[in-house]
């Protein structure tokens, strides 16, 4: 039980990061396309440049968690570093070509990975409506695996 509490707790602040960024930025961060339109560097991309993968990642090691198979969380590290590192590689690029030197700045004050508060806090427009519904699809995905690990914990009963 107390793996499903720890698994769960890191799928919701996950979750609670990944909507935050989606709702800042919009459904575009969701795809793969380089029709961006806008740098975004408020709300929670003052605190750090990816925070849908960041919450990716508490998302990962929570369901990891709730599997009970706790061997793999090191792996599952590493897996995620490789994974995101050569995305955001790409990402970064896209970026860098299409805004130049504003992109390069942001680069300079907001970490890739590792959130830090913003000095100076920004805000902007918040669409929670558009990001509840974009996730929706990821919702069900969640209450797939936990069907899954319900379903494994009761036959291995």
């Amino acid at each position: 039980m107390r793996d499903w509490i720890i698994g769960a707790v890191l799928v919701v602040f996950g979750e609670w990061i990944r909507m935050s960024g989606v709702a800042a930025a919009g459904t575009v961060t969701r795809r793969r396309s380089r029709d961006v339109q806008r740098l975004v560097t408020y709300g929670i991309f003052r605190w750090v440049r990816n925070p849908l993968y960041v919450g990716n990642f508490f998302i990962w090691m929570g369901f990891v968690v709730i599997s009970g198979v706790l061997w793999f969380l090191p792996l599952a590290i590493v897996i995620f570093a490789i994974e995101y590192t050569l995305i955001v590689s790409y990402e970064e690029g896209v970026l860098e070509s299409i805004f130049g030197r504003e992109y390069l700045e942001y680069k300079k004050t907001t970490p890739r990975w590792f959130p830090r508060p913003p000095r100076v806090r920004e805000s902007g427009p918040h669409d929670w409506g558009e990001a509840w519904r974009s996730e929706i699809s990821t919702f069900l995905q969640y209450a797939a695996l936990t069907v899954a690990f319900v379903l494994k914990d009761r036959l291995r009963r």
